[in-house]
């Protein structure tokens, strides 16, 4: 089983600014981190595959941003993750939701097609569009679940227990699906030991250009 976790590296919150003349985060010189929900996302991967020792689960993250994201998605390595790519090209700078799930879309698509499971963030600190998971899992043609706070797999299917504005529902659906988290699975915080540490270093993190993509420059 293939589990996509989307990671997006955001500015750390208490230490951003805005640009007054443009409204926009200023990012120069201000720290990044991995989005939180993002983060919460990959916790859970984690989590499926401890509570399913007999299914073999591969736990793929994918991150669209510029080369120095690269961090992020070895935090992620070292978190558990086995294998990352890193979407980073001059003509993906400054891209919109539309276009920032179109690629994700087709960086799925070329390689890694056989996925089951995408889990995302529900949104992004930075951004707080949480638009994203939408469009990429309507790209996809999968169905769609917000707002996941647990997630089971049962054969085929999975069964999502997710937030709603009178407490908690649970929804079932088929795989493969898409599942935007909305908070942590555990109640504490992971820390990679120092073998993660060092194993991390191993595991493939490929870098993605858009000249390895099926896809249209003008489009983005």
């Amino acid at each position: 089983m293939k589990i996509i976790v989307s990671i997006k590296q955001v500015p750390e919150a208490e230490k951003v600014e805005v640009n007054p003349d443009t409204g926009t985060l200023i990012r120069e010189g201000v720290e990044s981190i991995i989005n939180p929900f993002c983060e919460y996302a990959l916790e859970l991967a984690i989590k499926l595959r401890k509570n399913n020792p007999y299914i073999p689960i591969e736990i793929i993250v994918i991150s669209m941003g510029p080369p120095q994201a690269k961090r992020a998605l070895l935090r992620c390595l070292e978190l558990g993750a086995d294998k990352a790519f890193l979407l980073s090209d001059r003509c993906f700078a400054g891209s919109d939701v539309w276009a920032t799930a179109l690629t994700l879309k087709e960086c799925i698509h070329k390689f890694i097609p056989d996925f089951d499971l995408i889990l995302c963030g529900k949104q992004a600190i930075d951004g707080d569009t949480a638009q994203v998971p939408a469009e990429l899992a309507e790209n996809l043609g999968i169905p769609q679940i917000f707002y996941g706070v647990d997630v089971n797999i049962e054969k085929k299917k999975i069964r999502v227990k997710k937030e709603n504005v009178n407490g908690f529902q649970i929804i079932e659906t088929r795989l493969p699906a898409l599942v935007s988290i909305s908070k942590s699975p555990f109640n504490f915080c992971r820390f990679p030991s120092m073998r993660d540490l060092i194993d991390a270093r191993k595991k493939p993190l490929r870098i993605i250009t858009a000249n390895n993509l099926d896809i249209e420059k003008d489009k983005l």
